[in-house]
Formats: C-alpha cells, structure tokens, sequence
C-alpha cells in the first residue's frame, strides 16, 4: 500500500505532513492495493547499473555489520542495527525521507485522525538535539509557554542531548493525568527554561471560528482527515452568527505544519472556483499530478485575508500559495517555511513504513516555494523583536534544491487595498503582549481584520489608537562613562 505525503512536523515524533491517501494515482483519499516492494517494477537504468559495483557495497555493508556484532563494547539486537542502517540511508537523503518503525508508523495513523496522547508539542531532530516545531493551539505545550525554536535538553531531570527522537518522543509520552517536567534552551535567554506540565489525551480542534461583528475568522491548526468538513461545519456556523450577513473572512494558517494533500486542496478549492489548484512534478513523468478547482467558492466572493508565518508550512503553503496566485486573499504575516517536497508514505506490513521524497509540488503559477516559501502581500511581524535564529526549510542539512519551477521573479500584485500601504510591518512599543485568549492582543489577527474590513467597505479603524501613550524614558543622574 502507498499513499502520499508532505511535511511530517509531528506532534509526537512527526512533523506535520501533507498527505494524500490515493489508489494508484487517483486524487482521492484511500489506500492502494500496490504491493508495498512491486517485484516487477521497472528496473530503472540509474543511478548504478553495474550489479557487481552493487554487490560489493552490500558486502562491504555485511561485513560491518558482522565487526558490530562481534566487538561492540555490548550485545545489540540484529533488528537494532537493521533499523539504525535504514534510518541512515534515507535521512541522509533529505530531512523529510526516513524509515518508521511499526510503533512509529502506528502512531502516525493515529495522530492524522485528529486524537493521541502526550504535551501536543510539534518536534524535531536536528544535529542530534530535539527541536520544538509547533505546540499546537490549546495543549499542555502550549498552555506552558513552550515556543517553537525551544530546545528540550531534557524531562524530569535526565538529559536527552544524542537521544534519537521517537526514544524522546517515548519519554514524554505517558498516562493522562500524570506531571511531566521539561527544561528548555531558549535563544537569548541566558539560563534553562524548567516547565512542568501535566499529559493529557490531545483532541486537536482541527478548526476553530470566531464572529468579530461581521468577519468571520476561521483558524486551521492541521489538516487531518476531517479539516474540509470542520472547515465548511465552522463557516456555516458564522454565516449563521451574521444573520447571513458576512462581511468578510480571516483564514489562519499560522503555525500550521501541514496534514493531508488532498484536505489542502479541498481547502483551497472551497475559495477558489476555477483553475489549478496545486501541481507535483515526480522523477517519472506518469507520477507527476495536477489538481484543479471544483468550481465552488463557499463565500460567493467575500473579501479574503489568510495569515501565515514561519510556521506555515507543507499543506498550509499550498493553501496560502493557492489563494495568492489566483488573487483570491490577501496573504499577511511573514514568510512562510518553505517545504515545497512530497513524501509517499511506503508501509511494509510487519515492519513500519518508508517515507519517502518523490515529488516537488509547484504552484498555479509554476512556482517552486522550496527552500524558499511564500512571501506575503503585507508584512507584518508578530512583535518588534527580531527573531534570533530561522526555523525554516532553507536552514535543515541537505535539502532538495529549488528546480524545475517558473523562475520569473513574481511581479508585485496591483489589486492590492489601499489600506496596504498603511499597515505597519510591526507592532508599536506599547503593543501589549500576546495573551491565547485575548484576540486583541494579536497584532497580526487586528491588522488583518482592518484589512478585510477595508476590502469589504466596513469601517476599518487603526487597532493602535486605543493604546495608552508611551511612557516616556526614565530621566537618570548617572554620568555617563567612556
């Protein structure tokens, strides 16, 4: 069985995925009935022909592996060195190819129907550390402050430093109901960060709404299984709210890390009425895909803002790169992480799966965003400080190169508002700091809801008049010193 994939950023040991579920290449969601290893695939002429070169290495690959089993300073399991060698040779090829084991597969499975256990923390490993991609909307993570970019160096007190990720990933997992404690290494934060947290079992509210007077704002947190239905269940739900009376919508896709192909389309295509959707470009040219539009937009046209950020990233830039290059939203926030590859997920029954880069995904334009992401239309920055370091796919070891796409440098779109040109790029000093639960304390959210307001002829009034004055510098008596 085959079924496709994008950015796997889990909220466990993955890493948020832009899957597609297809029989053969249908672009629907199900499994395949293709063998998981075809013994009659077509061999392929490259990259080595020559069987005896082949043979050599995998003798060579033997031998080692009998020097192992004999004289490692401890016993190790056969299976354990089967696994470590086959997670080598597909990481070594791009961050998102790797080898699942059945328990890593299986949760897997588990987590894109929307339900697991654990901190609801998006992680991976980098350089041998375990990196926080994503706490997701709501969870234990994310009620504890833990931040994407944070270092966790250990739980309850043992380091995890070199611990391979589904090994780390089993130490924070737990019952429900039970304390768990983190310590972190946060950029320009001098000292560890300690959290103590309490696991529970995560429901990921894959969609959430809000009516703010006649906007609507609907927030995707990852597209699973269900985000098309929850997406069109939630919207319906505003529509009634408004009387009927929308005036205009927020799309959130902001720390979203991706989910399933097909839910981004569906997505896309409930905006977008007609033309190309999103495209993949494969080695072989009969497994290259197109998707298009299915000729509906749920809003019959009302004004669209889509907000993204560095954590965008995989089925939320199709979504986003879908919606800017028809010109159906206005894309505000910062550039987005630029995974622009697709992964087929290979199981092997008894054994785990592969996952697996086949593709590139390009968008209605031709445009590749590997590497590079998707620059939106207003910048405007979460807060004032700079960030320290990147957490985009430009920044992972070998990564795919950006090719094969239009390489014409995007011209500035012209059907901008006119409100764009006044829309600050960051928050004043006096911007109060962001709290979950209070909207207007989200500098980007406020500034997008202007703008939509604008776009749909509402009133549209600075979000900032309402601050109090800055608070002059204290005056001090102190010399100054050379």
């Amino acid at each position: 069985m085959k079924f496709r994939t994008g950015l796997m950023l889990g909220a466990a040991a993955m890493t948020g995925l832009a899957l597609t579920f297809h029989p053969g290449h249908n672009n629907g969601v199900g499994f395949v009935a293709t063998p998981a290893l075809a013994e009659n695939a077509a061999p392929d002429a490259s990259p080595t022909s020559n069987h005896a070169e082949t043979y050599r290495l995998l003798t060579l690959f033997g031998t080692v592996l009998d020097l192992v089993r004999a004289d490692y300073v401890e016993p190790v399991s056969d299976r354990d060195l089967i696994t470590n060698a086959l997670n080598g040779m597909l990481s070594g090829l791009d961050p998102h190819s790797s080898y699942m084991t059945q328990k890593q597969y299986d949760d897997m499975m588990v987590q894109m129907k929307g339900e697991f256990g654990g901190l609801g923390l998006e992680l991976q490993q980098q350089d041998g550390h375990i990196r926080v991609v994503s706490p997701i909307d709501g969870t234990p993570g994310f009620r504890a402050g833990i931040k994407p970019g944070d270092y966790i160096i250990a739980v309850d007190g043992h380091t995890i430093d070199g611990t391979p990720l589904d090994e780390a990933v089993k130490k924070m997992r737990g019952k429900a109901n039970t304390k768990i404690t983190l310590t972190l290494v946060r950029e320009k934060t001098p000292k560890p960060i300690t959290v103590t947290l309490t696991r529970e079992i995560i429901h990921i509210d894959v969609v959430k709404s809000a009516l703010y007077d006649r906007i609507g704002y609907l927030r995707i947190a990852q597209f699973n299984e269900t985000t098309e239905k929850e997406l069109l269940k939630g919207y319906n739900s505003l529509k009634q709210q408004a009387g009927g009376k929308l005036g205009g919508l927020v799309l959130d896709l902001r720390n979203d890390p991706g989910g399933l192909l097909d839910q981004a389309v569906e997505v896309s295509s409930s905006f977008i009425r007609t033309g190309e959707i999103v495209s993949t470009r494969a080695r072989h040219p009969k497994d290259s895909q197109r998707w298009d539009a299915h000729g509906t937009d749920i809003t019959d046209g009302l004004p669209m803002v889509v907000l993204i950020n560095g954590g965008s990233a995989s089925a939320s830039e199709i979504v986003s790169g879908a919606l800017q290059d028809h010109h159906r939203a206005v894309l505000i926030g910062t550039r987005t992480f630029g995974k622009g590859s697709v992964q087929s997920i290979i199981p092997i029954p008894g054994n785990g799966a592969v996952r697996l880069t086949t593709a590139r995904y390009y968008t209605p334009s031709g445009r590749s965003i590997q590497a590079l992401g998707i620059t939106p239309d207003i910048v405007v920055k979460e807060t004032r400080e700079d960030p320290a370091f990147s957490l985009r796919e430009a920044d992972l070891e070998h990564i795919l190169k950006n090719q094969g796409g239009n390489q014409t440098k995007a011209q500035p779109r012209t059907d901008l508002p006119a409100i764009a040109k006044i829309i600050p790029d960051q928050p004043p000093a006096n911007w109060p700091e962001f709290e979950y639960n209070k909207p207007n304390t989200d500098f980007q959210l406020q500034e997008g809801l202007r703008v939509v307001r604008s776009m749909a002829g509402l009133p549209a009034p600075d979000p900032t008049a309402t601050l109090p004055p800055v608070k002059p510098a204290a005056k001090t008596d102190c010399p100054a010193h050379n």
